[in-house]
C-alpha cells in the first residue's frame, strides 16, 4: 500500500486571465503594502510599457525598481537587489519577468529577514537535512516578513515552489535555497504580458514545465494527487505550445500553457522528487550557461529512454496525456520538442564528450540525480544518459 504526505504551500491565491498591473495593485492594497519594490525584466523595462503600466497602477505605493538580474540568478545580483530593497524600506516585492527574477526575489526575502549583505554570507542559507531526512532551511534561518507577488513571463514554474535556485559564482554551481515561506504569496497569470517573451524562451521554458510534469509522473514516489495535476498540465502544454508556435497572438493558447505550468508543479509541491533530467540540467545551466528550458529539451527524451526499463507503465501515461496513446513516450517528447524548433542534442549547444565526465561528477551532487526512478549508482551511469543525448 502506498503512503505519503502532502504539505500545502503558503501561497494564498492565483489570479489568471486578468490584466497584470491592475491585479497586482489590487493585491498590494489588500495585503496592506505601502512600499512596493519591483524586481523586473530589464528588457521589459527598457523596451515595453509593461513595467510603466505596473508603476502607474501602483501609484505612490511603488518605492523602487531593480531590473538587473542576470540568468541563473547569481548571488551578487541577489545581494544588490536586497540592498536596494532594504534602502527603500520595502514591505512587498512584486516581480514581473522570468524565472531568474522570480528566484532572485525569493532569495531576497531571506536576505532581508536574516540581514545578509554579502554573497559569501549567503552560505548561511544553505539547506540542511531534518530528522526525517528532508532538506529545509537551517534552524537559525528567520522566516521572511517581506513577501512576494509574482507575474511570470516564462513557463519555468518556479513561482509555484518554495525553492530558489541561486548560482554561487565562486564555484559556478546552482544551489537550491529552501524555505516554505519564500513561495510567492500570490501569482498573477496574464497571457497578455507574455507576448513580449522571445519565442525560443517561451517554448523552451514550456518544455521545462513539461519536464516537471513528466518527471513527476514517472517518479517512484508519484501519487494520485500529483498525477492528477501533472497529467492535466501535460495535456494543456502539449496542446498549447504548438498553438503558440503557430500563432503567437493566441492568448488562450498562452493561458493554457500558463495553467499547464501551474499544474506541472503539483508533484514537486507535494513532495514528489524530480529525476535525472532536472539534475543534469542544473549542471548544464550553471557550468555551461545553457538556458534551463534548453537543458530539458535536450535531456528529457534521453532520460526517458534510459529509464524505460523500470517505469514503462508510467511512461504510457505520459504518451496518453500528450495525445499519443500507445506511442513511445520518449519519441512523443522528441517529436513535440522537434516541432517547436528547439535544440535536440548536447552537440547542438556545443557540449562534446570531453565534458561528459565533469558533468557526470557534478550531477551526482545534485538533489535529483540520486532520486531518479532508475537507480543511478555513480557517474558512469550519468555518462550513459549523456551519450544518449549527445
Amino acid at each position: 500500500m502506498s503512503a505519503g504526505r502532502v504539505v500545502f504551500s503558503r501561497m494564498e491565491e492565483v489570479v489568471f486571465g486578468k490584466p497584470a498591473a491592475e491585479s497586482a495593485a489590487e493585491i498590494a492594497r489588500r495585503f496592506g503594502a505601502t512600499r512596493v519594490f519591483l524586481m523586473v525584466s530589464g528588457t521589459l523595462n527598457r523596451k515595453t510599457e509593461e513595467i510603466e503600466k505596473l508603476r502607474r497602477a501602483l501609484g505612490n505605493l511603488c518605492a523602487g525598481t531593480f531590473d538587473n538580474m542576470p540568468p541563473h540568478t547569481p548571488r551578487s545580483a541577489v545581494i544588490a537587489a536586497a540592498d536596494q530593497a532594504r534602502k527603500v524600506g520595502a514591505d512587498l516585492i512584486v516581480t514581473l519577468g522570468g524565472g531568474s527574477i522570480t528566484d532572485g526575489a525569493k532569495a531576497v526575502q531571506l536576505c532581508l529577514a536574516n540581514d545578509i549583505r554579502t554573497p559569501e554570507a549567503m552560505d548561511a542559507l544553505r539547506p540542511v537535512k531534518g530528522p526525517d531526512g528532508a532538506l529545509g532551511p537551517p534552524p537559525s534561518c528567520k522566516a521572511p516578513t517581506v513577501r512576494q507577488v509574482t507575474i511570470p513571463t516564462t513557463l519555468s514554474g518556479g513561482e509555484f515552489s518554495g525553492i530558489s535556485g541561486v548560482t554561487d559564482e565562486r564555484t559556478r554551481v546552482k544551489e537550491l535555497i529552501r524555505h516554505p515561506q519564500i513561495i510567492p504569496q500570490a501569482v498573477i497569470l496574464d497571457p497578455a504580458v507574455t507576448v513580449h517573451t522571445p519565442e525560443w524562451l517561451w517554448l523552451s521554458t514550456g518544455i521545462r514545465a513539461v519536464d516537471h510534469c513528466v518527471e513527476g509522473i514517472c517518479a517512484n514516489e508519484a501519487h494520485p494527487y500529483g498525477d492528477a495535476q501533472a497529467l492535466q498540465g501535460l495535456t494543456l502544454l502539449a496542446s498549447g505550445l504548438p498553438r503558440v508556435k503557430a500563432d503567437p497572438s493566441d492568448l488562450q493558447a498562452r493561458l493554457d500553457c500558463q495553467m499547464g505550468t501551474w499544474l506541472s508543479m503539483g508533484p514537486l509541491a507535494s513532495g514528489v522528487p524530480m529525476g535525472a533530467s532536472h539534475g543534469i540540467g542544473y549542471v548544464l545551466g550553471a557550468a555551461f550557461d545553457i538556458p534551463h528550458g534548453h537543458t530539458s529539451c535536450i535531456m528529457l527524451p534521453a532520460v526517458m529512454r534510459w529509464n524505460k526499463s523500470v517505469n514503462a507503465a508510467r511512461q504510457e501515461l505520459v504518451a496518453a496525456a500528450m495525445g499519443r496513446p500507445g506511442a513511445d513516450a520518449g519519441e512523443a517528447l522528441h517529436d513535440l520538442i522537434d516541432g517547436l524548433g528547439m535544440p535536440r542534442s548536447l552537440s547542438a549547444v556545443k557540449i562534446g564528450p570531453e565534458n561528459f565526465a565533469r558533468i557526470a561528477e557534478q550531477a551526482m551532487g545534485t538533489p535529483w540525480v540520486p532520486r531518479n526512478p532508475r537507480r543511478i549508482e555513480g557517474p558512469a551511469q550519468v555518462q550513459e544518459i549523456l551519450e544518449l543525448a549527445a
